[in-house]
């Protein structure tokens, strides 16, 4: 594929997939995804490839070195220092290179492209009972070419050190494109010849300035900024660990091999309450003598409240600590903590994995958390990993603190306590060109205090445009100059990401905020945006975690794996479009509309994204003022509107289900923009709905009783389709001790209008919806839903929808049925479930209220409850139905949902409590008899 939107560049463009098996694309779309990295710059390159092997990217760089143009390699696009950006081409090798080429375990050596997520090199290791030692909290996205490229370190690098200890050889590209093998002692040919010219270039780098390297470098653990010359100097030569952490300046790794090492088989977590971040300084470097895996710290300025899990203190330290057995493994905790309990302020072990893991997601998301601290400021990355001396951290940290108390900033920090690596991300003031010098001269203020505690600018990540600028202020000129020359002697164009650790670009330049700082005043109300749509979409700092290929986020990038179906993408060209110099159609954009196309709007990212982007609201946002009063695709029209097209084809439900298995299916469906392949749901019978409207009570009527009191919310789907659902619910209400009434059947949520950005119409449905339950809200009645998007939308996107405290009482009086029960009638016992419950959560349920109080009600009636371990089923209201998505709306079911469907046995229930959820199980699956929990606990009351 290659995509040329202009002349200038289309010569190279062209060259490149003449010559590239990849994917070459010059659109203004992938040029506005790759702007931007997890840093707080902005680059927009001339274009992108996706080479599908090394012989792709030697061609590539042969072409860009001759034209001039620079290259910029990029993998998972989680570096916060900027050096994942390029104003020439940037070449991403995740899409493709991202095999585990080989695993020798007796060796410990795993050989892998670049673009291999280091969690999936760690999966297929940890069956050997091995891993690869160092592990950023992005273990779930990075690669390990960017891991080489930084010198990532991680939590565990007081175990196992940084990824230059873990490197024995590399497969690399100079500029030219030319294939080099680079061990411990050797750079070669492909012929296995080896390079004289440049082993000697490197050498005489290193032997002309033996005194700042030997004394500049290399003087504690966790420096990391600038080139790793002492690799090279003559006792210690180590030809392929001099490449680590070059940033991609010097060459293009192709593959790596990689020391590995042996995973403990249990593990055990320390945690310990500290009276503040300093006397956590202070106690850390202290546990290094008792062998720990990890020593991390955090102080409470991260986590405000959500700090529940965690013991007394104002900062905490997490210490791991490993053994063949959990015996051993606690052991070694338990004498830990009563050597350190005397000078903490509290201490709690936790042996148990599930509890370990909790608590580690919080050290995970760090990165996240920070960025959006709990008083609502934006805080930004650049002042990221500054590093010292463990032993110098707590007095770096107390003249860090004034600095910042003297400037008038605040920052959440937590990172390596144990080697002295700290990340802080600052509530810096960077939309405005005041508050971008501002921060220059802090960062400037900042490195001489890290300078004058024996510190560097970084202790990971690299340097990056955050950083090389700075380098001047810590090494002598001589080191700087044999910088250079390394470079030159392997790169002598400068073609490779120019403007990093050499010859650095301004710290201040290229800052992203700026060009989105404009205020945006959005139709939905954005309460935790302030209002402003920029804002909201300058959550997205690009941590990356939409990339993971676990969770429920971006069920389309799982399946596609396009940097433009992730959150982060989506984000990006959203910020583009409002800084309007690449994407500059504004909100008439097609490059926006494109990168929207395939978002499910499952609302999994306002959960799972650490930084809480919304991409379901921001995509409502955009289409209504994208096709504002203009034509729209018509799948709006048609499923859009599909409550208000319910009510008369329920009328004549035997005609309706006649015509939609005739031959003018297809055509009908064409008209309504409905793909071929998807048949139609049947319309339940007129009698099947009059036996299970008997039981309907109106609201008009009012509450008689004392009683717990539920207005059943009678939604759009389930009358036409699945009555029994609603029969069933309220059933069990009743028994369970509840008066209940029912909704009038012509209110509705809104959903449909608002996932198709027909907010105007949404607004006024949503104002109809409040004024009918606001009365019996007041009068002390839970909302009930049914159907979990039609009750996720009335508890979350009322209020966005009409800003109003009365909408804001409703929705706060809305809950399932299962939360009604739990919350209200806690002593009504459901009837016995016996054996298994496969059970679907609603993507909207799984990212609003959660699905806690039905796993409770299942486990206490017997049942043995499995979850798939995605959320979304793919169908997702009208996107599974719509043309162009069979697809990918297939391919995410199978993720998770139908395989745990296949492997359900005859005695095990199905449970899926969304309409799409059952609809898109007996589409796949004719035979499969999903239910609704109100059909489960019926069923086993009858």
């Amino acid at each position: 594929m290659t995509t040329v939107p202009t002349q200038e560049h289309a010569p190279l463009a062209r060259a490149l997939a003449a010559a590239v098996s990849g994917e070459v694309d010059f659109s203004p779309l992938a040029r506005a995804l790759y702007s931007a990295d997890a840093s707080v710059y902005r680059r927009a390159p001339l274009g992108v490839v996706l080479p599908r092997s090394a012989d792709d990217i030697a061609a590539a760089l042969e072409i860009c070195r001759e034209r001039g143009v620079s290259v910029t390699m990029r993998g998972g696009g989680t570096s916060c220092g900027g050096q994942a950006l390029g104003a020439g081409v940037v070449v991403d090798t995740s899409r493709h290179l991202n095999r585990v080429l080989s695993v020798d375990p007796e060796a410990r050596r795993a050989v892998v492209e670049p673009g291999v997520v280091l969690g999936t090199l760690r999966s297929a290791v940890a069956g050997h009972g091995l891993t690869f030692g160092p592990d950023p909290s992005t273990h779930n996205r990075c690669t390990l070419g960017g891991m080489v490229g930084n010198n990532a370190c991680g939590s565990h690098s007081v175990a196992w050190g940084t990824t230059a200890d873990n490197v024995t050889a590399l497969e690399v590209l100079t500029a030219d494109g030319r294939r080099r093998t680079v061990t411990a002692d050797l750079i070669s040919d492909p012929d296995g010849l080896p390079d004289r010219a440049l082993m000697e270039g490197l050498n005489a780098v290193a032997e002309g300035n033996l005194a700042p390297v030997r004394t500049e470098l290399d003087r504690f653990r966790r420096q990391v900024s600038g080139y790793p010359l002492h690799h090279l100097l003559p006792e210690r030569r180590h030809y392929a660990r001099s490449l680590v952490g070059t940033e991609g300046g010097c060459a293009v790794v192709t593959s790596a091999t990689l020391a590995l090492v042996p995973a403990p088989a249990e593990r055990v977590l320390l945690l310990v309450g500290c009276a503040d971040r300093y006397a956590a300084a202070e106690l850390a470097p202290a546990f290094l003598e008792y062998g720990p895996l990890t020593v991390e710290g955090m102080d409470t300025e991260l986590l405000g409240p959500r700090v529940t899990d965690l013991p007394e203190g104002g900062a905490w330290l997490y210490v791991e600590f490993g053994g063949a057995t959990r015996a051993e493994a606690l052991d070694a905790a338990r004498r830990a903590e009563r050597v350190f309990a005397p000078h903490a302020r509290s201490t709690l072990v936790v042996a148990d994995p599930a509890g370990r893991a909790r608590l580690w997601r919080i050290r995970e998301d760090a990165a996240g958390l920070a960025t959006r601290p709990p008083g609502g400021d934006e805080a930004w990355p650049g002042w990221e990993d500054a590093s010292v001396p463990a032993e110098n951290l707590a007095a770096y940290l107390r003249d860090f603190g004034a600095l910042c108390r003297d400037e008038g900033l605040s920052g959440a920090v937590y990172g390596h306590f144990g080697e002295g690596c700290l990340h802080v991300r600052l509530n810096t003031e960077l939309t405005t060109p005041e508050g971008v010098a501002r921060y220059r001269r802090f960062a400037e203020s900042a490195c001489d205090i890290v300078v004058r505690h024996g510190g560097v600018p970084s202790g990971e990540h690299g340097d990056g445009q955050a950083r090389s600028e700075l380098l001047s202020r810590v090494y002598s000129p001589a080191l700087l100059n044999a910088f250079a020359d390394a470079k030159q002697a392997w790169d002598p164009d400068d073609t490779l990401n120019p403007g990093m650790v050499v010859r650095p670009r301004p710290l201040d330049e290229d800052v992203r905020p700026l060009a989105m700082a404009d205020p945006v005043r959005p139709v939905l109300h954005l309460a935790e945006d302030r209002g402003d749509f920029a804002r909201a979409v300058r959550r997205c700092v690009g941590v990356g975690r939409c990339r993971a290929h676990t969770g429920a986020m971006c069920p389309s990038y799982q399946v596609t794996l396009e940097e433009k179906d992730s959150t982060r993408g989506r984000a990006r060209v959203l910020g583009e479009m409002l800084a309007g110099e690449v994407v500059t159609d504004g909100w008439r954009s097609t490059e926006v509309r494109e990168a929207l196309e395939l978002c499910l709007s499952c609302r999994a990212c306002a959960k799972e994204c650490p930084v809480g982007v919304d991409m379901a609201a921001y995509k409502s946002e955009f289409l209504h003022r994208h096709y504002g009063r203009g034509l729209r695709p018509r799948a709006h029209y048609s499923m859009g509107w599909l409550p208000v097209w319910l009510k008369p084809a329920g009328l004549v439900p035997w005609l309706v289900n006649a015509v939609s298995r005739s031959p003018l299916a297809g055509p009908l469906k064409r008209v309504a923009g409905i793909d071929r392949r998807r048949e139609l749901p049947v319309f339940a019978s007129r009698a099947r709905r009059r036996a299970a409207n008997a039981g309907r009570t109106p609201l008009r009527r009012g509450f008689a009783t004392d009683r717990p009191r539920a207005v059943l919310w009678t939604d759009s789907f389930n009358p036409a389709f699945s009555p029994d659902v609603l029969a069933d619910g309220r059933a069990v209400l009743r028994e369970a001790g509840w008066e209940v009434l029912d909704s009038p059947q012509s209110l509705c949520c809104g959903l449909t209008w608002t996932s198709t950005g027909q907010l105007g119409v949404a607004r006024a449905v949503a104002a109809r919806t409040v004024r009918a339950l606001l009365p019996a809200v007041r009068a002390g009645a839970v909302v009930v839903g049914l159907e979990p998007s039609c009750a996720e939308q009335l508890r979350r996107e009322l209020p966005r929808l009409l800003g109003t405290d009365e909408a804001a009482e409703v929705a706060g009086a809305v809950r399932t049925l299962a939360q009604a029960l739990a919350e209200f009638t806690p002593d009504w016992e459901p009837p016995p479930i016996r054996g298994r419950v496969v059970a679907q959560v609603h993507c909207h349920q799984h990212a609003g209220s959660g699905w806690q109080a039905e796993r409770a009600l299942l486990e206490r009636a017997g049942a043995a409850v499995e979850v798939p371990q995605t959320s979304c089923c793919g169908l997702a209201g009208d996107f599974g139905f719509a043309d162009g998505h069979y697809e990918v709306s297939l391919a995410c079911a199978e993720k998770a949902l139908l395989p745990a469907v296949r492997a359900a046995g005859p005695d095990d229930a199905v449970l899926t409590e969304g309409f799409s959820c059952r609809v898109q199980v007996t589409q796949a699956h004719p035979e499969a008899r999903p239910l609704h929990l109100a059909n489960l606990l019926r069923s086993q009351h009858r």
